[in-house]
């Protein structure tokens, strides 16, 4: 390690909202995943995980080296507590690393049902201080997850507090929440879809205009903007430009949001972070040469604009966006490589977005800097010669004219 630190190279925790996702992760240069724990979790839009399918996940993990933690995170209502230990004990043989607990009493029972697994505290139970992150670790946590609203002079301090005690674990790439941790109302009050059970609809990316009691029907944009405004619509959390400063902020995990995001998603992020970190731990200057590498491939993944959060600062008005809530893509996601055929050189295609014959055809690969290739022959599973992959998940077969490997991700620019 010639990177001048003391610090230990930091795992890099991916996001994994089903078994592709979390096949996308392991591949990809994760060191651990995060899944959802059945319905006790707040992701409800991804597939999650039952017993079974944990004990699967954990298998495939294990066995490439990769931690598997359960996310077991929603502030439970009596009536939830009813099937947790019966949860708790079905996955008990599953092979889970960690659970990522949030609630006191879930973590009671975690206790006391799973005393051999280690727990982490979730970023919904806002840690924001060294107090209430020994506050845990006395109680048996082995990590918290930091809340997101912390600077790194914060996160300094708390990590010289708990050091040897309680491992730290900080965001670093995804969404942000506009509420605090993610403990938000909205969308409860708005479409009684509850934010802290999984279910949240995003109402801070909803367009906002201003009304008056005495003026029924009429509406009053906050900004001069024809196009309205989205007042409470963060940009996109992105520290990949600054790993020297979070590896030495002392935290011992960098995780990256997104279980509900694509495949492609998981892949390219992990990868570009999975770079970034090697890179440095290798060569500090070998990192800084390739920055705008790691952020070249970030932006080739769907993202609301970028910002550094409250790390070095209070967010200001420059970190949300006011006249939109549509992504920013520069490259769509058109399919992955289920297999190759060396002696007609055609690769076995699923299709995630449409693609044509004529297109180029750019691959993600897990190591190396991957390749582009003209689509000129394209064929459907009864060997018929097609011009275009229009239908969702379809399988086709396509000359690539260079090896590629099952799980590779193709992509293309977008006009």
């Amino acid at each position: 390690m010639n990177n001048n630190s003391n610090n230990p190279k930091p795992e890099l925790l991916a996001p994994a909202g089903d078994m592709e996702k979390l096949i996308a992760a392991c591949e990809y240069g994760a060191d651990a995943v995060y899944i959802g724990g059945g319905n006790y979790n707040l992701r409800a839009g991804a597939k999650n995980f039952g017993a079974d399918e944990t004990a699967q996940a954990a298998a495939y993990a294990h066995k490439r080296g990769v931690k598997v933690y359960a996310a077991v995170n929603i502030f439970a209502h009596n009536e939830d507590l009813g099937g947790m230990v019966e949860y708790f004990t079905a996955i008990k043989h599953a092979g889970i690393d960690a659970l990522i607990i949030s609630d006191p009493g879930v973590f009671d029972l975690a206790r006391k049902t799973l005393p051999d697994t280690d727990i982490h505290i979730s970023t919904q139970a806002n840690n924001t201080n060294y107090a209430g992150v020994l506050f845990w670790g006395k109680r048996g946590a082995k990590r918290a997850v930091l809340a997101r609203e912390l600077s790194f002079n914060e996160i300094a301090q708390i990590s010289e507090k708990t050091a040897g005690k309680v491992e730290l674990e900080v965001f670093v790439h995804g969404a942000m929440c506009v509420s605090y941790s993610g403990r938000c109302l909205l969308s409860n009050y708005l479409n009684e879809r509850d934010s802290n059970r999984g279910m949240c609809s995003q109402p801070c990316r909803w367009k906002y205009a201003l009304s008056e009691k005495s003026r029924e029907g009429e509406f009053f944009q906050v900004e001069e903007d024809s196009r309205g405004t989205y007042i409470l619509n963060s940009k996109d959390l992105c520290m990949i430009e600054y790993i020297p400063e979070l590896i030495k902020s002392g935290a011992v995990s960098f995780k990256i949001e997104g279980r509900n995001k694509t495949p492609y998603y998981v892949a390219a992020v992990t990868k570009a972070y999975r770079e970034a970190i090697d890179d440095y731990f290798e060569s500090p200057e070998k990192y800084l040469a390739r920055k705008n590498y790691y952020m070249d491939e970030i932006l080739k993944v769907s993202n609301r604009e970028f910002t550094t959060g409250f790390y070095f600062t209070k967010p200001d008005g420059s970190a949300q966006i006011y006249c939109g809530d549509s992504y920013v893509r520069t490259y769509d996601f058109i399919g992955v490589v289920l297999g190759y055929d060396e002696k007609t050189g055609l690769a076995k295609i699923e299709q995630r977005n449409k693609f044509s014959v004529g297109d180029t055809a750019e691959f993600l690969t897990p190591k190396g800097g991957g390749a582009s290739a003209l689509i000129s022959e394209m064929y459907n599973e009864n060997m018929e010669s097609i011009l275009s992959a229009p239908h969702p998940k379809q399988i086709v077969y396509v000359k690539t004219g260079l090896p590629v490997k099952a799980l590779d991700f193709m992509r293309k620019r977008m006009l």
